[in-house]
């Protein structure tokens, strides 16, 4: 099986991650991206109601040009330019939930439940936000993490071979929130 090749003994967030720390499996993956997946679900649908509201809002208050539709639904629909501007709206935001978990603890909701922690190939320091990005474009909503099924001596997912990063499988007492 895969291990960091990184060694300590008291701190998993040290400089370098306890060596018994095992790469994660896909199945793992799996159930954290299955868990990540709604969870991002809940964040985009929040952005898209919040959007909505205001602009809403601003349609009501006359504060848009209502180009002669009475209701706003209408409105919307007939506009291409903000129909792109909500999708965008809430693909930053999905994005940014991703970016800041990973980059605060190198975890999401769905890692933590699972016990799986990103970390830096290299040196085990924080991750940049452009590293980050990368990673989670390279990841093809996933299907990056296919690759393992194809690796198993390594375990490592595409994205994680771009990034240069590495997802372990924690214990229980490492997985702590003190990180967060």
């Amino acid at each position: 099986m895969a291990k960091s090749k990184f060694t300590s003994q008291n701190n998993p967030d040290s400089q370098e991650t306890v060596k018994a720390f095992q790469r994660a499996g896909f199945f793992r993956r799996l159930a954290a991206m299955i868990y990540d997946a709604l969870v991002a679900t809940a964040v985009g649908m929040l952005s898209g109601l919040i959007f909505q509201v205001v602009v809403l809002i601003l349609f009501q208050t006359q504060l848009l040009e209502n180009r002669g539709f009475e209701n706003y639904m209408d409105y919307f629909q007939s506009s291409y330019l903000l129909k792109l501007i909500a999708n965008v709206w809430v693909a930053l935001w999905i994005i940014s939930f991703f970016l800041w978990f990973w980059k605060h603890g190198g975890q999401t909701l769905g890692m933590r439940a699972w016990r799986l922690k990103i970390y830096n190939l290299k040196d085990q320091e924080n991750i940049s936000y452009a590293r980050l990005l990368l990673r989670l474009v390279s990841s093809f909503l996933g299907l990056g993490t296919l690759l393992i099924l194809l690796d198993v001596k390594s375990k490592q997912s595409l994205q994680d071979r771009i990034a240069q990063t590495e997802v372990l499988y924690l214990s229980k007492e490492a997985n702590d929130h003190k990180s967060w």
